[in-house]
């Protein structure tokens, strides 16, 4: 008795028995080969270039005038124009101060000045003329108070006015006006009271070397090559200035 050919099998090839389960050593797994790259799907990570891309606090975004400042993210650098300008409003709001107090302080002296007493009418030696000359050794005293006080004044209000609102402020007046603002580098805080007096003493020592070494200071900015314009009161202090 004949059967049709079967539709699957239509050259009558012999079936093979299906497959029992092995006797005797098991087949190994197939071996996963380890990976290479990333996992399918996923694009792996590329050098930041952006706004988008974390960076190393204190790097410069591509040296366009960006760092990224800890707890800031990413500022722009103050540029020295902006800077100068700063100073110079700093140098009037000085200016203003400082005509104040040396008024305040001449006026005092010219008026002690102008009450010494002449002691040219009484005769040398006498009883007379030892008091006119003490009592002019104590008007000359009061002038001489008040113009050291007055330079004493000066210098405390600069000494102040830079460290301490840099310090605890992170700007001065001038730089509030410009939208500046010196911050650590490595927290982006405020530089604080020593870091702000380091800042500071830099230029101040620099101008007792004839002057010219204040002006060395404040030019450092355009020598720095690291893109951060950073003087050397700046990297001494560990800060740099930012445009909020």
């Amino acid at each position: 008795m004949s059967y049709p050919p079967d539709p699957n099998n239509p050259y009558g090839q012999p079936q093979q028995p299906p497959q029992q389960p092995g006797y005797g050593y098991p087949q190994a797994p197939p071996v996963q080969q380890p990976g290479y790259g990333y996992p399918q799907g996923q694009v792996p990570p590329q050098p930041g270039y952006g706004y988008g891309y974390p960076q190393a606090p204190g790097t410069i975004q591509a040296n366009n005038g960006y760092i990224n400042i800890a707890n800031l993210g990413m500022v722009r650098i103050a540029t020295m124009g902006q800077r100068f300008l700063a100073r110079l409003l700093d140098g009037l709001i000085s200016g203003v101060v400082v005509g104040i107090a040396m008024a305040l302080g001449l006026a005092g002296a010219l008026g002690l000045s102008g009450d010494i007493k002449d002691c040219t009418g009484y005769s040398y030696g006498t009883a007379a003329y030892q008091s006119c000359t003490n009592e002019q050794v104590q008007q000359s005293a009061g002038a001489f108070a008040a113009i050291f006080g007055m330079a004493a004044a000066v210098g405390i209000f600069n000494l102040l006015y830079e460290w301490l609102m840099v310090g605890l402020v992170g700007a001065t007046l001038g730089k509030m006006a410009l939208g500046l603002r010196v911050v650590k580098e490595n927290t982006g805080q405020n530089p604080g009271i020593g870091a702000g007096f380091v800042r500071f003493i830099i230029p101040q020592v620099g101008y007792l070397v004839c002057g010219i070494g204040l002006l060395l200071v404040w030019l450092s900015p355009f020598f720095d090559n690291s893109g951060k314009l950073q003087g050397w009161h700046d990297r001494a202090a560990g800060t740099v200035v930012i445009k909020k």
